[in-house]
């Protein structure tokens, strides 16, 4: 299935919550899901929302930081990984367990690194701190074809200046979801953030 280039990060999710939550992002068009392993029983989350989606959604797992923890997730039902560096051994590991990889970088060094490893895509994080500035430059030396997503700062608000720096999309992490927010809270910024990325790959 097509996914639109948005990753719905939840961290802090609780298994009792995740398929409500996830049942709202499918409806308002977000399909790439990432439960962090630092949430509440994490796994659990994954395990459920990869069941109660299958077909529909692509449910991951974020904060991946081992080899083990890369199995966890494949066991879960879990079908992309995303880590807050570049790990070559945890890139390697999702690889060979046929998931996605999108290891977090920050530099053209571990940008390089993530790519000769052969990582599906570059999640650029802190994007707040590097900029669109700093994202567009090291654009100018990456190969066109791997898709860098900003992570951390990114919102609708800032969605343009993203897509004009060469990004593809965004992961969303509290401008979607924080505990004690209703799925009801989510569903209206899953909205916002879906009519943003279309407003901006449209044009």
């Amino acid at each position: 299935m097509d996914h639109r280039h948005l990753i719905a990060i939840l961290r802090g999710v609780n298994p009792h919550e995740v398929f409500d939550v996830c049942h709202e992002l499918v409806a308002a068009g977000i399909t790439l899901i990432e439960v962090p392993l630092n949430s509440p029983d994490a796994l659990r989350s994954i395990e459920t929302a990869a069941r109660g989606f299958d077909g529909r959604a692509m449910i991951g797992a974020g904060t991946v930081l081992s080899r083990t923890e890369v199995a966890e997730v494949a066991d879960a039902g879990g079908r992309f990984v995303v880590s807050p560096d570049t790990n070559p051994a945890v890139i390697a590991a999702t690889l060979e367990r046929g998931l996605a990889s999108y290891p977090g970088v920050f530099t053209p060094s571990e940008a390089f690194t993530a790519i000769r490893a052969g990582a599906t895509g570059l999640k650029f994080f802190p994007a707040e701190v590097l900029g669109p500035k700093g994202i567009k430059a090291m654009k100018a030396v990456l190969p066109a074809g791997v898709p860098l997503y900003a992570v951390g700062g990114a919102s609708p608000d800032n969605f343009g200046e993203y897509f004009a720096a060469g990004c593809a999309g965004f992961g969303l992490g509290t401008y979607l979801f924080k505990p004690g927010m209703t799925a009801g809270d989510v569903a209206h910024r899953a909205h916002l953030a879906v009519a943003a990325y279309d407003q901006g790959t449209s044009r």
